[in-house]
């Protein structure tokens, strides 16, 4: 059986088609389960869950996405997890039957898409993001990522060990060069859980850092895609942003990560200042990205990159400073209307 887990807190302007695309599954119902992990919704959520036959809902009350992870773990009974977001939407029927398909390699340990789907339907900011291949610019300076990017046409730039299977890459990961997997559609096996910290907080890059560091380094990039719907507005990513580093700030002070993210390439990050401000590099890349592609979701990578700059530059200040680091406040968390 394949338990299927989705962390929700106001999450009904996205679950919808979230839960359809499940549903839509060409894989045998009685082998799958979908458990869900609420926040606290105050929306929508819970009767667009029951309306699609949600097997479990339980409470999330640690409110964050990686404490839903956890419980809806817990509360799970397949043998394989799929973790999914609830603005995730799972881009054709024969999805789930690809993903699953390489844990016939007893070696492989978890298996994520090597690519998020750029519909032509969905907001221009989160066609952007599709393109880039990832949700944060400042990990294309690192070259540390996990989705083809337009602008280099690479997955990662990591030198990771890696055999085309045909319809997936075997990684043989090393932690000396560890992509940031395990979101977004990642599925895993349950028996990779006995040999890492995984409660109450699911962090999926710290989870699969200790998988390798415990020796079960298989993993495997399938050949397909999975629809993020990040965000549609400015404001919103720069909320989301704000959310991403002051979390990582918390949760590092209470020694609750375990990704050497201080191992990062103090002179990327540097850089992604420097070009930043500059712009120009910006819009190199930005030409890149629009000759493999051409869309005109490319002109939000510099007000992206600026955002960033400004919401990681102020967080890292204030701890400089003397800021005591400090998680989100989750009570008025809602995602702005997103498009499906």
């Amino acid at each position: 059986m394949i338990s299927i887990v989705i962390p929700t807190l106001n999450s009904g302007r996205t679950l919808d088609a979230c839960l359809a695309s499940i549903r839509e599954q060409d894989f045998p119902r009685a082998q799958m389960e979908i458990v869900m992990a609420d926040a606290g919704s105050t929306d929508d959520t819970l009767a667009i869950a029951k309306r699609h036959g949600v097997d479990q809902i339980v409470p999330n009350p640690l409110r964050t996405g990686e404490a839903g992870k956890s419980a809806g773990i817990q509360a799970s009974r397949g043998d394989l997890i799929a973790l999914i977001d609830s603005d995730n939407v799972l881009p054709d029927p024969g999805w789930l039957q690809r993903m699953v398909a390489p844990f016939d390699d007893p070696s492989i340990m978890g298996t994520e898409p090597i690519e998020y789907t750029c519909r032509p339907q969905d907001s221009t900011l989160t066609r952007y993001f599709a393109l880039l291949g990832m949700n944060d610019p400042i990990c294309l300076f690192l070259g540390n990522y996990d989705r083809m990017c337009g602008i280099t046409g690479r997955w990662t730039e990591l030198p990771v060990k890696q055999t085309d299977c045909g319809g997936y890459l075997k990684l043989t990961l090393e932690e000396s060069a560890l992509p940031t997997i395990g979101a977004n559609g990642f599925i895993f096996r349950r028996s990779l859980l006995e040999r890492v910290a995984w409660s109450p907080y699911f962090f999926d890059i710290d989870v699969v850092h200790q998988s390798v560091a415990a020796g079960q380094p298989g993993f495997a990039k399938v050949k397909t895609g999975i629809v993020h719907l990040f965000c549609d507005e400015l404001g919103l990513f720069a909320r989301k942003q704000q959310r991403r580093i002051r979390d990582f700030l918390y949760f590092a002070q209470t020694r609750q990560r375990t990704y050497p993210w201080q191992r990062q390439n103090k002179l990327a990050i540097a850089r992604f200042a420097l070009y930043t401000a500059l712009v120009l590099p910006l819009l190199i890349q930005m030409i890149r990205g629009m000759l493999r592609r051409r869309d005109c979701a490319w002109w939000y990578h510099v007000p992206v990159c600026w955002a960033t700059l400004g919401v990681y530059g102020f967080a890292t200040l204030g701890r400089i400073f003397g800021g005591k680091a400090r998680a989100l406040d989750r009570n008025q968390w809602q995602k702005t209307k997103t498009r499906a």
